[in-house]
């Protein structure tokens, strides 16, 4: 009996504005302040989880376990396992991480550089001088 070719799948290229594109799933990933803030630490030298912890002030310990899962998950970081008592891990940005981490420090950049004028934005839109009456 002859066996049937895999039926032939077309590959569309990604379209982000698509709910089932997969490229949304990176971008939530990108938009994550925790993820964003590992990263930019990681690239900085490798860290243990308390150092971890202790620098990147106002997350949990269930938050930061999360969100490292999910960026060894995704190639962005990868855990080493040292056998001591008690047991010591260890994080590394990946070369994949690294890519991401150019484009998202650039963000921080942009981020601590403008800072003063989105506050005085924010300050005057929440003063009433940036809002216009629409009908909702």
């Amino acid at each position: 009996m002859a066996q049937l070719a895999p039926p032939v799948v077309a590959s569309l290229p990604p379209n982000v504005f698509a709910a089932d594109c997969p490229t949304r799933r990176v971008l939530d990933r990108i938009g994550d302040k925790w993820a964003v803030l590992i990263l930019i630490l990681l690239a900085r030298g490798t860290k243990r989880f308390n150092e971890l912890r202790r620098e990147i002030d106002g997350v949990s310990q269930k938050m930061l376990s999360q969100t490292l899962k999910s960026l060894e998950r995704d190639g962005l970081v990868s855990r080493r396992a040292i056998p001591t008592v008690p047991v010591t891990v260890e994080y590394s940005i990946t070369p994949l991480g690294m890519t991401l981490h150019q484009a998202v420090d650039t963000l921080r950049l942009w981020a601590e550089t403008h800072i003063g004028a989105v506050e005085t934005a924010r300050r005057r839109y929440d003063a009433g001088a940036g809002r216009v009456d629409r009908a909702a």
